[in-house]
């Protein structure tokens, strides 16, 4: 058992070595004067001021933003409606049709990329925002549709049921009764998209505009004159915001609990 226990925690350490330690010399090399990430030339903030004096940077920013909440919102209302109609099909069609819901999951990205240009050049589409959104909407509805249909699933059917026997229709019962059942399942879904709409560069590629830029674009178009710390100072500050934003979240969730077990008590 001691063995056991020791090769356990050496495992837990070692994926824990492998997951922070890249983070870690990105944040401490952000803060490199030198322009190299091989060589420490001492402490320095020049690459903060070089990145918020890039206006394209922080427009590339605002960009991959907008596309996360437009895309993240309209997956959540799609994904939600449809897990809640999937629900009462029967098998086998409910099987089949859940087959094709995940399906964006399941493609290659550059294959949907390609499936995506071709498209919008049939419909002749402006490429830009609502192309962009368009797709990263396509791929980030399945996550949530996952996610709100395991909801629907293990929820109790006798609270629906009871509503509708007090003279409720079928939008009232799914308004006050399912949708703050799976409110947490939708929140989920929502995030997950947003992270991978954010995160999102193959079909970005094949579907964003000339004047239209995301962040992981900008990122990857770099790469080609060569990667300056200043990227690092960005993912610093990303970085630091997803740890605020982890902090409030479980901070708020821990709040809701206390107080729901007051109420209880």
């Amino acid at each position: 058992m001691k063995k056991r226990r020791r090769f356990s925690d050496f495992y837990l350490l070692l994926i824990l070595i492998l997951m922070y330690v890249p983070i870690l010399l990105v944040i401490v090399y952000s803060f490199n004067a030198s322009r190299l990430s091989s060589v420490w030339d001492g402490f320095s903030l020049r690459w903060y001021q070089e990145l918020f004096r890039d206006r394209s940077m922080f427009q590339a920013l605002r960009n991959s933003v907008v596309l996360g909440l437009l895309s993240s919102f309209a997956a959540a209302i799609i994904g939600t409606l449809a897990a809640a109609g999937m629900s009462r099909i029967l098998p086998p069609g409910a099987k089949v049709m859940e087959y094709l819901s995940i399906l964006p999951i399941m493609v290659p990205e550059i294959i949907l990329g390609m499936v995506f240009l071709a498209f919008f050049s049939l419909l002749a589409l402006p490429f830009g925002m609502v192309t962009l959104v368009i797709a990263h909407t396509a791929i980030c509805v399945p996550y949530t549709y996952l996610l709100v249909k395991a909801r629907i699933v293990g929820m109790d059917k006798s609270y629906v049921e009871a509503a509708k026997d007090l003279g409720a229709g079928e939008t009232r019962a799914f308004y006050d009764i399912t949708l703050p059942l799976v409110l947490p399942a939708i929140v989920s879904g929502m995030l997950i998209s947003f992270a991978m709409s954010f995160d999102d560069v193959i079909i970005s590629v094949f579907v964003t505009g000339v004047h239209t830029n995301t962040l992981p674009i900008k990122i990857y178009s770099q790469i080609k004159t060569g990667v300056t710390p200043k990227t690092n100072a960005l993912c610093t500050l990303l970085f630091a915001a997803t740890v605020v934003l982890a902090t409030c979240s479980a901070l708020v969730a821990r709040s809701l609990t206390s107080d729901r077990s007051i109420k209880k008590t």
